[in-house]
């Protein structure tokens, strides 16, 4: 799909995810290995203002199985199931409060979105995907379009007075960096984990061919792991550094130019690195997708401090089916083949906490 409609499916993804609505618990409510039923009329939350059903619960656990199967793991856990009910909630209510612009604007970016999404998936495997969870293309659009209200809502409270003070307190993830980096992995090509200490014995051998001038794009040819930047010599050109995860930004900012680095320790292995350009950026220099960035984070700030601050008063009551299973815990998440193993895997093209990372799987890796 085309490249501005890949950023802002990953923007809802990241925002269903960061704040997951309450549709994954519906599954909860049935125990199919006993062929019981839930009483779709069942209250599963009173809030002040709605309630929400175990129809209703149903229904957005089906969409998350559709459009995240990947999460449904955690539906065995009670406590995660309260807390996205809680989510849930919070979004309800915020989507009532939702003015019209914003409501509109939402409409033509989930259609748009609905519309790219399909043409991913391929249309076959769109309508198998739909009616393995008995949904409609109606379906997903409306609960899209819940989310996206919200998002777009609180994007419209951010003011540029906001979005500048927000620069300024974060002004180094904006400086732009050309640093050129090999990365030996804790993991070998074939995906073994390599013995203890062998990832640093070969970073240093690389560290040490380059200390003795040999080049650096042929070395990251040879040596590097890192998909996203080996067959351009291990260059990343003009990244703001706030892309990288932080041992990887840190060094980006602090390293002597044109001076090769000790082997840098991040969660993927040893990177050795050059920086061969440092620039500051100002907030009026910002691309308008960097500020859209800055607009998104805090407008997700906002949707965060809601639910961290006001929701618990709004709930009434809240009875929430157990799992059979509420003991076990899901899986343990690892960092996607092929992802970016510099770059925080977060999804999102937006800063977060001092970081912004593309998301895994684009294939670079150190972001």
């Amino acid at each position: 799909m085309p490249s501005r409609n890949k950023r802002a499916w990953k923007t809802f993804i990241v925002s269903l995810t960061a704040v997951l609505s309450m549709s994954m618990i519906a599954a909860c409510g049935k125990d199919d290995s006993k062929g019981n039923e839930v009483d779709d009329s069942k209250v599963i939350v009173k809030y002040k203002g709605g309630e929400l059903t175990a129809k209703e619960f149903d229904l957005e656990q089906r969409m998350i199985q559709f459009m995240s199967p990947e999460y449904a793991q955690f539906l065995q856990m009670d406590e995660f199931k309260e807390y996205l009910a809680k989510q849930g909630v919070a979004y309800e209510y915020l989507y009532a409060k939702a003015d019209d612009k914003a409501k509109e604007a939402a409409g033509k970016q989930a259609d748009e979105l609905l519309k790219s999404n399909k043409s991913a998936m391929g249309e076959e495997n769109y309508k198998k995907a739909l009616e393995a969870q008995k949904l409609t293309e109606e379906d997903v659009k409306n609960y899209m379009l819940r989310i996206m209200t919200v998002v777009e809502y609180e994007k419209s409270q951010v003011t540029e007075d906001d979005m500048k003070k927000d620069f300024e307190a974060n002004k180094q993830d904006y400086t732009k960096v050309s640093v050129r980096h090999v990365l030996v992995g804790f993991q070998d090509p074939e995906g073994k984990e390599r013995p203890e200490g062998e990832a640093l014995k070969i970073a240093k051998e690389v560290q040490s061919k380059l200390n003795k001038g040999e080049d650096f794009a042929a070395i990251a040819k040879e040596y590097s792991e890192d998909p996203g930047s080996k067959d351009k010599g291990g260059l990343y050109e003009n990244e703001p550094a706030g892309r990288w995860v932080p041992e990887f930004k840190e060094k980006a900012l602090s390293l002597e130019l044109n001076k090769i680095s000790d082997p840098v320790e991040t969660s993927y292995g040893y990177h050795i690195m050059k920086v061969e350009k440092r620039e500051e950026v100002t907030y009026d220099k910002l691309t308008a997708e960097e500020k859209e960035g800055i607009q998104n984070k805090l407008a997700s700030g906002k949707i965060d401090n809601f639910m961290q601050n006001e929701l618990s008063g709004l709930i009434e009551s809240m009875n929430l089916p157990k799992s059979e299973n509420a003991g076990d815990k899901p899986a343990e998440e690892k960092p996607a083949e092929g992802g970016d193993a510099t770059k925080p895997a977060d999804g999102s093209d937006a800063p977060a906490d001092g970081e912004k990372a593309p998301a895994a799987g684009t294939g670079d890796s150190v972001k």
